[in-house]
């Protein structure tokens, strides 16, 4: 079948690769229809990478898919050839202490799909446990259902920080993430959604994703924006998406005393320095995130109420244009917000 690979830093090549197994007992083989690119799968591309991992060459990227189900195992009965689904890439165990927890995202046997561990989803087929498929409703697209992913992980977000009606957000990075974040906190209730980002195509798409204020930190300082527009007070909760030691550091700046940082972002600097200080004399909250926690299904909900706007995606490119679709997100040319890989 066909594959787009990961064979070095910067450089992907379309590669056939073997057919997926049949299904056995519990597992159903999906055709992959459309795959969103995930800004981890950038730090794979860019630095070869994902914090102290190293890359596994050749590397399958993509975590985001959407597909159709052609083949169910013994044992399947939710399930038929048909069936439109998204797919969650981590692969857990279901009975060490963390998943038994319902932890299933700090899975210690956990194979994430899209890392070096195991192929993701830049290929036209894969066979996988049923249990990690989920129906997404018929009205969406394939390109839309691949969003499910990333709105998990903001489900996962919100077992994590509450955000209540009246709270203040901030959210610093206007990447596809951050135009989530905004979108979930103003479906949670925030009263003001501020963002910011050094690209102003990015922000008028986050206006559009929910974002109350948007902040341009080309000329504008996000510190002394936010902090006028609260009367020095700071703001409740911040989400900090764009994963640099300068918007972490920001973050912590404009945050509330006893107020929240959540740290979404991946950074590329291995160790970076962090005004720890500044979080104490605060009393911040300084909580990190890890993936979905298998959270399709309050995702696809919230989606199918119409509470995520689907502005954020702005390309769709087929299979063998990937590397393109890279490189567009690599240097944020033609306006592209999220890409999507749709499989004719």
């Amino acid at each position: 079948m066909r594959s787009i690979q990961l064979v070095a830093r910067r450089t992907l090549e379309e590669c056939e690769m073997p057919q997926p197994p049949d299904p056995e007992h519990g597992q159903i083989t999906v055709r992959i229809r459309a795959v969103g690119v995930c800004g981890s799968d950038l730090h794979w591309y860019l630095d070869g990478r994902v914090g102290e991992f190293p890359a596994k060459y050749p590397q399958v990227l993509g975590h985001e898919p959407a597909g159709e189900v052609v083949a169910v195992g013994k044992g399947v009965e939710t399930y038929a050839p048909g069936d439109r689904v998204v797919i969650e890439p981590s692969l857990t165990c279901g009975c060490c202490e963390h998943c038994l927890r319902g932890q299933h995202n700090n899975c210690i046997h956990c194979v994430f799909l899209g890392g070096p561990q195991a192929p993701g989803m830049f290929r036209e087929y894969v066979t996988l446990p049923a249990a990690n498929a989920t129906h997404f409703p018929k009205e969406f697209s394939y390109a839309t259902a691949t969003l499910a992913e990333p709105v998990a992980v903001m489900m996962h977000m919100l077992e994590l920080v509450d955000i209540h009606a009246g709270d203040t957000v901030a959210v610093t990075g206007s990447g596809p993430i951050g135009m989530l974040c905004a979108a979930v906190a103003r479906a949670a209730g925030a009263s003001r959604v501020f963002i910011a980002d050094r690209l102003g195509y990015r922000l008028k798409l986050a206006l559009r994703m929910g974002a109350d204020v948007a902040i341009d930190t080309t000329s504008q300082s996000l510190i002394e924006t936010v902090m006028d527009a609260t009367r020095g007070r700071g703001v409740d909760k911040v989400l900090e998406a764009a994963g640099s030691a300068e918007t972490v550091n920001g973050a912590i700046r404009i945050a509330r005393p006893g107020g929240t940082v959540m740290l979404i972002g991946i950074l590329s600097e291995l160790y970076p320095k962090i005004d720890i200080h500044t979080a104490m004399a605060k009393e911040l909250r300084l909580q990190t995130l890890k993936r979905s926690n298998h959270r399709a299904r309050e995702a696809l909900s919230l989606m199918a109420a119409g509470r995520i706007p689907t502005a954020l995606i702005t390309h769709s490119l087929p299979l063998e244009d990937t590397p393109k679709a890279f490189e567009m997100l690599t240097h944020y040319t033609d306006g592209v917000g999220k890409a999507i890989i749709e499989l004719a």
